[in-house]
């Protein structure tokens, strides 16, 4: 009698190499993390793009690596490795050249019938990941890995170290990545300036952020230690479920009418301890460069003066889309906060409070590998802490765009293992499961 296969045995023959820039950096080059990178240190985020076997027909592992190389001309930060300041231990990293980590691997399904899954924790599989640490000047920060199905198609599975900067640099990073395979921009030049470690900015704020948490020095292993086992699950949206929505709301956004759907919902499963205060991230306009990284992204605090599981949904769609009163842009305390002590306190954002994040302009299909976009875009974040954290992100959608059953959102969900059974019941309720 055979087996059963395993997980783990579905992706195999993994091959690991490393890819850095195609001309030196030059000696001595650091690149500062501010205080909001720094807040970042415990977070990471995973990219899993799916592609069919016609989009990747012709390319081979060395264009893809050739490629990388031009890129990583203008990305060379990510090549680089945390060390840390001899006076004041703050770390930092020093543009060395050492490269981004690639790995090659196999798979014996196709790609449509790895896309049937409903398996979140099986996506993991597709990225190669480590986080950093205890040899901080020993851990890449940037992990590729390209898996070959049966079918001829591929996936790219990318881990990003979060201090290097948000979603949205991680989308421009293999967007551009993209325009490089198809012989775009060879020859552009850096568009990343490191900065000075004496240079580091200390902004004043008036009071402590409510978006960011203090958590136990975690060292030189910068792995988040939750106090309960977290679970990942997804589901779709369909153009259906979201006209259902906004019939009950009102003229807000999709994504504000989700986040309100959600957050009474998670509110109702955790009886008695709802959430009163949640974090909304999402794209600041004003930072729009495609070819520089950072973690630019808005994060907001939103507070609800009412008991959010009885609420009216039109009640909360409002107030998350509200600009003004309960609403407050945390960037500034947050960079506060962390360099009032250099950079020496270990925080984290999503998952301080229940933490909802915006990827509908993250460009997620712009990549074209031969003129063809991905079948499927899906990101995650690793070190989530114990409130949680929701992604809403976009899917592909063609001619059919106004079938009422066809998929328009996929929303991403990391909470404590117990509440996720109670939560799937309660999205059942709502017809959405």
């Amino acid at each position: 009698m055979v087996p059963p296969q395993q997980d783990h045995d579905l992706v195999y023959n993994l091959r690991l190499s490393s890819v850095g820039p195609g001309c030196v950096t030059g000696s001595d080059v650091v690149h500062d993390l501010s205080g909001l990178d720094l807040t970042m240190k415990l977070h990471y985020l995973k990219a899993v793009y799916f592609f069919s076997s016609h989009a990747v027909e012709g390319l081979t592992i060395m264009n893809m690596k050739e490629a990388m190389f031009y890129l990583l001309n203008d990305y060379y930060i990510t090549c680089g490795r945390i060390k840390r300041s001899e006076s004041s231990g703050r770390p930092y990293i020093k543009c060395n050249d050492c490269g981004i980590r690639f790995v090659e691997g196999v798979c014996d399904e196709t790609v449509d019938e790895w896309l049937e899954t409903d398996d979140d924790s099986k996506r993991n599989l597709l990225v190669y990941h480590r986080a950093i640490g205890p040899e901080l000047s020993f851990s890449p920060l940037v992990y590729l890995q390209v898996t070959q199905f049966k079918c001829g198609g591929i996936s790219l599975g990318l881990s990003w170290a979060h201090i290097l900067g948000d979603a949205f640099s991680v989308s421009n990073f293999i967007n551009n990545w993209g325009q490089h395979m198809a012989m775009v921009n060879v020859n552009s030049s850096p568009a990343l300036a490191p900065r000075s470690l004496t240079n580091t900015a200390k902004p004043e704020a008036p009071s402590e952020p409510l978006a960011a948490k203090q958590v136990n020095h975690v060292g030189d292993l910068w792995v988040l230690a939750n106090n309960c086992k977290m679970e990942t699950f997804s589901f779709n949206l369909t153009t259906q479920h979201l006209s259902n929505l906004q019939a009950k709301i009102g003229s807000v956004s999709a994504f504000d009418s989700i986040c309100a759907l959600l957050w009474r919902a998670i509110a109702k499963v955790r009886e008695g301890f709802e959430p009163q205060i949640v974090t909304v991230c999402r794209k600041d306009p004003c930072h729009d460069d495609n070819n520089v990284l950072g973690n630019n992204q808005i994060i907001r605090t939103i507070k609800a003066s009412f008991l959010v599981g009885e609420s009216d949904l039109n009640k909360l769609a409002t107030l998350i889309a509200n600009d003004q009163g309960q609403v407050c842009d945390e960037r500034n305390r947050i960079e506060a906060a962390v360099e009032k002590d250099n950079g020496s306190t270990d925080y984290i954002v999503y998952g301080s409070n229940l933490t909802f994040v915006n990827l509908e302009n993250a460009g997620l299909y712009e990549l074209e590998l031969n003129g063809e976009k991905p079948k499927l875009a899906y990101y995650s974040i690793q070190g989530v802490g114990d409130e949680g954290a929701v992604l809403i992100l976009p899917l592909p959608h063609g001619s059919a765009a106004e079938n009422e059953g066809e998929p328009r959102y996929l929303v991403n969900l990391t909470l404590p293992e117990g509440q996720v059974f109670k939560l799937k019941a309660e999205l059942k309720r709502a017809s959405l499961l």
